[in-house]
């Protein structure tokens, strides 16, 4: 199990899209949102994201990959 804190900006086209929910449901990974700022046109969410490995990294690409920016804030915690 590993614990991941990035930072998640996303544009307006997917602010009101319920990506945290997909995220939980179809990676199998916690988030845990640590500080946000969402307002109808820009949104950005600093989030420790947690579960195995290979979850978590499935689960930055799908963020990415949605159009979502995805940065790595340095803190990777290992249990």
């Amino acid at each position: 199990m590993i614990d991941v804190r990035v930072k998640l900006t996303f544009p307006e086209n997917l602010v009101r899209q319920p990506f945290m929910a997909v995220l939980v449901r179809e990676h199998d990974v916690v988030p845990n949102i640590r500080r946000a700022n969402v307002d109808d046109h820009e949104g950005w969410i600093i989030c420790e994201i947690g579960g195995e490995a290979a979850s978590v990294e499935a689960a930055i690409t799908w963020l990415r990959d949605e159009g979502i920016r995805v940065d790595l804030l340095g803190d990777v915690v290992e249990s």
